[in-house]
């Protein structure tokens, strides 16, 4: 079965001044165009206090077939999940639930890897990513009061306290795939008839799924192109989402080491010096590098999710396709810097950090979080889409 990857966050919270500062130059070049989603790491589309490192679009969700739209704020741009989740106190449109197998209304709960869940019911939006035409798409309405929550969807975050929403754009169409269109029970998708919540079958069709792979044109992935910051860290940088791959002019891709992804949008990363650590992957919801360093790196002892070296620590990291996967390697070189120094004290307002850190979840591999896309120009194919990169699913920079 697929694995649903959403955000891992340790996070700090951002309380001196983020939003602030001016743009660094994008590593891509980015034309205007109605392909091109504005991206910002705690600058204009994030709400004022925002956790570090912490990527933001708006997106507009309209009731299908209908005038009656909304354009939402502070959501959460994630490249390690599939589809668009919203909280129930942020929206105003009025959205239809999609009917499950069983009679009621399809549910879902997802499990973020920070160990948070949403729960709620999977509604029909029309959904408007930058100038595209809009698509109509099932959504995740995240409300925690929707029908019986069930038992395997523990303690799910009941307000939009962090952010309005998630948008997931990663390599897959939907958000679990033929095993949920087979299993009832599989912990995932649900039938809640008000009192009563059953496990169910979800056809693909009815998933969660990525508003990019149903756009007419622009469908076979994305572009994330955001600009460097310096050892010290930024306030906030402004970037861009580009739509499609080679599919227009604006989105010709340049050179790229392109990695192919397994069925979980997985591949393999050896830290020089370390044993390989399959299960890696990138995602810009996770807002450090999180991983097993092949040398012990301290922890900070005030926040022990995060490295604190006494000096920066330089690696270089080898990465490869999972095993029985084709494809070339690539080569990545970062540093880690001590996190207490850099975000907690002195700190002069910066939220955007390239060298901060943790160690990784059990059984995780290395999850090239936020600090991985600063300063580069990272390609996501989505499954079974050609471009001139390769067939998705597949990462490239």
């Amino acid at each position: 079965m697929r694995s649903i990857r959403l955000a891992l966050v340790a996070a700090l919270p951002c309380a001196l001044g983020c939003g602030d500062g001016s743009p660094a130059p994008l590593p891509f070049h980015v034309a205007e165009g109605d392909n091109v989603l504005s991206l910002s790491v705690n600058g204009v589309h994030c709400a004022k206090g925002s956790y570090l490192n912490k990527p933001c679009v708006s997106v507009t969700v309209c009731a299908p077939g209908t005038a009656d739209c909304q354009t939402i704020d502070d959501v959460l741009l994630d490249t390690g999940s599939f589809g668009l989740r919203v909280f129930k106190q942020v929206l105003t449109v009025s959205l239809p639930n999609v009917s499950s197998s069983g009679g009621g209304s399809l549910a879902e709960c997802v499990h973020f890897a920070d160990g948070t869940a949403d729960w709620g019911p999977v509604a029909t939006a029309d959904v408007v990513l930058a100038k595209e035409p809009a698509v109509r798409v099932p959504i995740q309405v995240i409300d925690a009061t929707f029908g019986a929550v069930p038992p395997s969807c523990p303690d799910p975050e009941t307000e939009p306290t962090v952010l309005n929403g998630i948008l997931g754009v990663g390599v897959f169409v939907e958000d679990c795939g033929v095993a949920c269109a087979a299993e009832p029970g599989n912990g995932t998708y649900y039938s809640s008839n008000g009192s009563t919540t059953s496990g169910a079958v979800a056809a693909v069709t009815s998933q969660v799924q990525n508003p990019v792979a149903l756009l007419p044109v622009d469908n076979n992935g994305i572009i994330v192109a955001l600009p460097a910051v310096d050892a010290a860290g930024a306030p906030a940088v402004e970037g861009a989402v580009v739509l499609g791959i080679g599919t227009r002019a604006n989105n010709r891709p340049g050179p790229a080491a392109t990695l192919a992804l397994d069925g979980s949008g997985d591949f393999t990363t050896t830290v020089s010096g370390g044993a390989a650590l399959p299960g890696s992957f990138v995602d810009t919801g996770s807002n450090g590098l999180f991983f097993a360093p092949p040398s012990p790196i301290p922890a900070c002892t005030d926040h022990p999710e995060w490295f604190c070296p006494p000096a920066v620590v330089s690696l270089s990291a080898t990465s490869t396709p999972s095993h029985g996967e084709p494809g070339a390697s690539a080569q990545v070189s970062f540093q880690i810097a001590n996190f207490d120094a850099l975000v907690v004290q002195p700190n002069d307002g910066d939220a955007v950090f390239a060298q901060v850190g943790g160690g990784a979840l059990p059984k995780a591999g290395f999850d090239w979080g936020l600090p991985f896309f600063l300063g580069r120009t990272v390609y996501l194919g989505v499954e079974g889409r050609r471009s001139t990169l390769g067939t998705g699913p597949f990462v490239a920079y």
